[in-house]
């Protein structure tokens, strides 16, 4: 398997091609003043973006089935380059090569959309693998990675029942693709060894689906 992805990427020319889901929740209100580049409420952004890959191949390895998070805090504007604290969450169902191709994408070492978004992390303060539960059925969404994260949350819909959207936003973690603007009825990070501990109710949340690719 892992022979016939490489030769299908090295035809292609692709570094990575990537099709998936979005949860993201943070601590700003609804809707998250970061998305269209002003400065949190409050004046920082304590988050979570996490991206379940439904398909995709990073360097030939098929990473279909598995999902990356990152817990961030955001001292300020969303845009500052190089300002972003980061501790990161790859599924332990990734085998090592798995883990190490996810890595490499998402800490931009491939290029692309992913390196643009990992230009905003100044400081990685750690990487652990941890089962991680990602679900989106029928616009409610939930996520836990063991007991450090968990939330649960819904999108805003329209008077005829359509998902609420956010396009062409100065500043998005799924981009080129319409973000689902949600509230999230829960949210909570517990992760006291990086400084990282919040609780919160009826917060912004976006959801999406995304297609990325370098």
């Amino acid at each position: 398997m892992a022979i016939q992805s490489q030769g299908r990427a090295k035809a292609t020319g692709k570094a990575y091609v990537l099709t998936g889901t979005l949860l993201e929740a943070c601590s700003c209100k609804t809707l998250c003043r970061c998305w269209i580049g002003e400065d949190p409420d409050g004046g920082s952004c304590d988050a979570f973006n996490a991206y379940h890959i439904d398909k995709g191949e990073i360097d030939g390895i098929d990473v279909s089935g598995l999902t990356y998070v990152q817990v961030v805090k955001i001292p300020g504007n969303v845009l500052v380059p190089k300002s972003w604290k980061r501790v990161t969450y790859v599924d332990g169902k990734a085998t090592p090569e798995q883990r190490k191709a996810i890595l490499d994408a998402w800490h931009g070492r491939l290029g692309g959309p992913l390196a643009d978004l990992n230009g905003l992390i100044g400081e990685d303060l750690a990487t652990y693998d941890a089962p991680i539960q990602h679900k989106l059925t029928g616009g409610e969404g939930t996520i836990s990675v063991g007991d450090k994260v968990r939330a649960t949350m819904a999108p805003y819909k329209s008077a005829y029942g359509t998902a609420t959207t956010l396009r062409d936003s100065i500043f998005s973690t799924i981009a080129g693709a319409p973000a689902y603007v949600s509230k999230a009825s829960e949210h909570v990070v517990n992760i006291p060894e990086h400084g990282m501990v919040w609780t919160f109710k009826d917060r912004n949340a976006i959801q999406g689906d995304f297609r990325m690719e370098a």
